[in-house]
């Protein structure tokens, strides 16, 4: 079961959630959070899946988390599908999670903080998802939520789309890239890879790292500088699919380990870039 201490709402200059709020509906929110861990164990006992698991122990963490307009609490035994949620404005229910609007008043809703990354973009809860889809869906929502768009409208609305937009950007800029995509995955479980270490790398691994910086800043010609970053393209090709299957199996130490290979290699990748942009 939750605790207290893990619930916790990430503010922000501008925050959605208001402190008299808060004051409210704190035992609410409590019992909804509570009552969805408590679904999601019964549903694991059942599933038994790796991907069940990394949702119900990022659950488990506080990190989904729910703002309710309604003043009486919900049942004892309920799940959060039963939960009713509000436009701000109109009141109407709300039943799509997250919901960007209000699909009676067509305002645009609060963002909640602390909502999954994967559950903003509609995407699915694995390392290798479909990133042609997921482009499909930032350019939709950029589209709809752009501040632009509410030029006219209220001072709320515009400050509930600035903040909706930002989120989309930071959830798909995380998303996109296999290495922030396996860190967020790995911060979801409680699992924090710190810059600036050489954690889970040996000598032999930072010998060869420092062998390949060499022969980069070496390079006379874009054609040695492009043999590098093809071969380095290759080996993060190898990582993710090692990554992948390390996520799969639950074996998130062997995941971290390859993580940390894969940040020193993305960062030489980087590095040919700035290579080939000298030779321009």
């Amino acid at each position: 079961m939750l605790s207290v201490n893990s619930l916790r709402i990430v503010g922000s200059s501008r925050a959605v959630l208001h402190s008299s709020w808060l004051t409210t509906n704190r035992v609410l929110v409590f019992k909804a959070v509570t009552c969805t861990a408590y679904c999601m164990s019964t549903s694991l006992h059942r599933k038994g899946t790796w991907h069940s698991n990394m949702n119900f122990r990022a659950l488990r963490k506080g990190r989904e988390l729910f703002y309710f307009t309604n003043q009486s609490a919900p049942p004892r035994n309920c799940c959060t599908s039963q939960i009713k949620l509000n436009c701000w404005n109109c009141k109407h229910l709300l039943d799509k999670r997250p919901a960007f609007f209000c699909v009676s008043c067509k305002a645009v809703q609060p963002p909640v903080e602390g909502t999954s990354y994967f559950k903003i973009m509609d995407c699915d809860y694995t390392f290798t998802l479909d990133t042609q889809k997921l482009q499909k869906t930032y350019l939709q929502l950029q589209r709809s939520l752009h501040p632009d768009n509410f030029s006219q409208k209220s001072v709320k609305e515009q400050e509930y789309s600035e903040s909706q937009s930002a989120l989309v950007n930071k959830a798909y800029g995380t998303l996109l890239k296999p290495l922030s995509r396996g860190l967020y995955m790995l911060e979801l479980e409680g699992m924090n890879i710190e810059e600036g270490t050489d954690s889970g790398a040996d000598s032999n691994f930072l010998m060869k790292l420092m062998e390949i910086n060499e022969a980069l800043d070496e390079a006379q010609t874009p054609e040695e500088a492009i043999m590098i970053g093809r071969d380095i393209k290759g080996k993060l090709a190898d990582l993710t699919a090692h990554i992948d299957a390390a996520l799969r199996k639950g074996e998130l130490q062997a995941a971290k380990a390859i993580l940390v290979q894969m940040k020193y290699y993305a960062n030489i990748e980087e590095k040919v870039k700035e290579k080939l942009s000298e030779f321009l």
